[in-house]
């Protein structure tokens, strides 16, 4: 099928893969090494999708070094932990379809960008986007509709011809800072219920439903 003029933006973590061994363990580990307590596993799965560098504050005491929390993290999630994740069932078939349809395709991730790299290169992705945006170790675009923004300024993409593609209101709030539609998939993180309250143009709840829904939006810009 011959691509269309329009532009799709894709989450990575909760969205195009499944990081929660690698990210929790990770962040477990930088609060053990840092002598603070660490909860269950389970207890830290809203931490997915979020600045890690808001999170790490939550779990340390008034004046706690944020930063050395932050770099025992990427120690342990730099020397294999990315990797230690899954692809949602029937993701890169979907990513694939609307890659023959869709004009354009670019990761959009608040994980950083020497990390989220490596991810898509890893798992088969890269040769299916035209390239990963991600956050800066020094925190300046933790903000996703600031990193959303500098996407728009440098690709130069009609974003009232766009698809943000999110499992957290992160995605769907800086969707709506720059007039994208939103589609919340909730097989990730945030659920239903957040991507609802949160105003996701569009829910989705298996991946062998992206495509056609991507497809029907679409087909209104035809």
């Amino acid at each position: 099928m011959r691509a269309m003029s329009f532009t799709v933006l894709f989450d990575l973590d909760g969205t195009l893969t499944d990081p929660a061994p690698g990210i929790i363990g990770c962040f477990r580990q930088a609060l053990i090494d840092l002598g603070h307590p660490a909860p269950a596993f389970d207890e830290l799965k809203w931490i997915i999708g979020p600045s890690l560098r808001s999170s790490f504050p939550k779990f340390m005491p008034d004046g706690a070094d944020v930063e050395a929390a932050l770099a025992r993290y990427r120690l342990h999630y730099g020397g294999g932990g990315l990797y230690d994740l899954t692809i949602y069932p029937g993701m890169m078939e979907a990513v694939e379809t609307i890659r023959a349809e869709a004009g354009r395709l670019f990761v959009c991730t608040a994980k950083p960008e020497p990390f989220a790299k490596p991810i898509i290169e890893h798992f088969d992705y890269a040769r299916l986007f035209d390239r990963v945006y991600g956050t800066t170790l020094d925190g300046s675009l933790d903000d996703k509709g600031d990193l959303m923004a500098k996407i728009i300024a440098e690709e130069r993409f009609d974003p009232a011809r766009a698809i943000m593609v999110g499992d957290r209101k992160h995605d769907i709030l800086a969707a709506q800072r720059h007039g994208i539609v939103s589609i919340g998939v909730t097989w990730g993180y945030g659920g239903a219920r957040e991507l609802g309250e949160t105003g996701a143009t569009h829910l989705c709840a298996d991946p062998t439903e992206l495509a056609g829904l991507v497809g029907r939006i679409a087909a209104d810009w035809r």
